[in-house]
């Protein structure tokens, strides 16, 4: 789940900003003269950027700081927040997908033209899904993409198996480019892309490591254009100084971890200092290698679950806002996952129950010695948690996790990893237990099967970067994530959905605690119209795909 990547490095180091007098800003001087704003500030805490505005690659500076969806449009625009609601039409006019979801057949609106004139047609998205096709690096997400084919200003899509679960990363995650452009590029792996050209609202005005400004196009966009004149992406060193900046109202919209969130930002300006986290189909907590005993015994993962204070971790870890508390005793978050909730477990939700938790260890052959667990041989029970040293709000949860497990007997010990190790021994299936995230998508069947494919299953020593990190081996769970995918009706899916989360209640392969988000931390002062919880029309993270519909519908603030 690419979001986890940039808090990684977010994370770097603990913040103690405080805020400076309110910085002056264009928009500043425009309010001085009676005037509306005209400049959106938004900013990510990436650090100097190389020059890259190939929307493709995700290591781009355009994807980085999120400026390609304003120049570059999907087909048709999906709601992480909602996920169950339908696609909305944006550059497309509609997608039909068929029944066995082996095809789908996108409509191109005929209104859009490329920023230099050119016109938008069915030959420019064609030639972008053959582009994924034919390129490996650029389909990211190994879309099985088996035929393009058009008719007039439609576009027919052909994958070698259904693509159910994957219908957002289809349509609503790939960046349209113009084939009169892209057919001259030698390498589109690796190219720049110096003079981006693209159907967008917005073109690219200058670049330096530290700000990326777009202009708005002087005419041609297929919609009416949004307020703002000119988007102004700064790059700031960490954590630290991006949160002074948007303390101080130098940057007004941004997707950050802001511990001690209420004082640092919000208190700052509590009449336009907003932050927002909604939870999405994609979640956070402990994984357990299944491999190690005692841990293969899925009595003890059940205990350990059952002591783990989900609440303190949300509190203390996340500042009580960054990833959204998760109940459910299916790992799924509350609203995005609700509906997805078998009828078995509806209602249920986790609670901390240590006597429980014992009970659960002695009857499955564990006992005590003193306040020490002994595993069935006799010998006590240890682990060691393991994440990177510099994500803080990982090492205070698997610090408040080895309190929790001391409880019920269990020694931990913290490890402070290096980074590129910590990547490299959970791929291999080297470690006890580590925090970690799942994948996401438009159903829950992205968090399931990041934890439980057995497709996925790998002899520990050979990397699995795709999930099945805790070398968890179910062949009901496996088989039923199988028929979920290839399923064509909803019973179907159902019944499937309702074994995975069996499996997951009474297995705890993986320990959930926390929601992934999409959120922001963004000010009202010259700009109106963010989703927030009144109105969550889209993700407000300024990376993500929506972020063109979210500028799209700001305003000027009093306007």
């Amino acid at each position: 789940m690419r979001r986890r990547q940039f808090v990684a490095v977010a994370l770097a180091g603990a913040i103690a900003a405080t805020a400076t007098a309110c910085g002056e800003t264009e928009n500043t001087r425009a309010r001085d003269k009676g005037s509306a704003a005209t400049v959106l500030n938004i900013g990510m805490p990436n650090g100097p950027q190389t020059e890259n505005h190939n929307p493709f690659l995700t290591t781009s500076s355009a994807a980085s700081l999120g400026y390609r969806w304003q120049i570059y449009e999907p087909l048709m625009m999906w709601n992480p927040v909602k996920p169950a609601d339908p696609f909305r039409p944006w550059l497309a006019s509609k997608a039909e997908w068929t029944p066995d979801y082996r095809s789908v057949t996108v409509t191109v609106r005929e209104n859009a033209t490329w920023s230099d004139g050119k016109p938008v047609t069915a030959a420019d998205v064609a030639f972008t899904y053959n582009l994924l096709k034919e390129n490996e690096g650029l389909n990211i997400a190994a879309t099985p993409y088996s035929s393009v084919t058009t008719s007039g200003n439609q576009v027919t899509l052909g994958f070698s198996s259904p693509q159910f679960v994957n219908q957002q990363k289809i349509i609503a995650q790939v960046p349209i480019v113009p084939q009169h452009i892209w057919s001259t590029i030698k390498q589109p792996g690796t190219d720049i892309n110096k003079n981006p050209v693209g159907s967008g609202a917005y073109t690219l005005k200058s670049f330096t490591p530290q700000t990326t400004t777009l202009a708005l196009r002087p005419g041609g966009y297929w919609q009416d254009p949004p307020k703002i004149k000119e988007l102004r992406y700064t790059s700031y060193t960490d954590n630290n100084a991006q949160t002074t900046a948007l303390a101080n109202g130098e940057s007004e919209w941004s997707f950050v971890f802001i511990p001690n969130v209420k004082t640092v930002f919000v208190g700052k300006d509590p009449a336009n200092h907003k932050v927002w986290a909604p939870p999405v189909l994609g979640i956070h907590g402990l994984y357990v290698n299944t491999t190690r005993k005692p841990f293969d015994n899925p009595a003890l993962r059940r205990a350990m679950n059952m002591v783990i204070n989900r609440e303190d971790i949300f509190q203390q870890a996340s500042a009580g806002y960054f990833h959204p508390l998760v109940t459910s005793v299916t790992g799924l978050p509350s609203p995005a996952g609700d509906s997805y909730v078998d009828p078995a477990y509806k209602g249920q939700q986790h609670r901390v129950d240590v006597d429980g938790a014992k009970q659960v260890l002695t009857g499955a052959g564990f006992r005590y010695s003193g306040d020490k667990l002994l595993d069935p041989s006799g010998k006590p029970v240890t682990l060691t948690l393991t994440d990177p040293a510099g994500w803080s709000d990982y090492q205070t949860s698997l610090e408040i996790v080895k309190d929790n497990l001391a409880k019920i007997g269990i020694t931990a010990t913290v490890d402070k990893a290096n980074q590129d190790a910590w990547f490299r021994n959970v791929e291999e299936g080297k470690f006890d237990a580590t925090f970690r995230w799942t994948n996401g998508g438009t159903t829950p069947y992205d968090i399931y099967q990041t934890v439980m494919d057995g497709r996925l299953l790998k002899p520990i020593g050979k990397a699995s970067p795709a999930g099945n990190f805790g070398r968890f081996d179910s062949p009901e769970a496996t088989a039923a994530l199988v028929a979920y995918a290839n399923a064509t009706d909803a019973a179907a899916r159902t019944a499937a959905l309702a074994t995975l989360q069996k499996t997951f209640v009474e297995q705890t392969p993986m320990i959930p605690v926390g929601a992934d988000n999409v959120g922001s931390a963004y000010s009202t002062k010259n700009w109106t119209g963010w989703p927030d919880d009144t109105n969550a029309y889209g993700a407000g993270q300024p990376t993500q795909p929506n972020a063109a519909d979210v500028v799209q519908r700001l305003r000027p603030a009093g306007s």
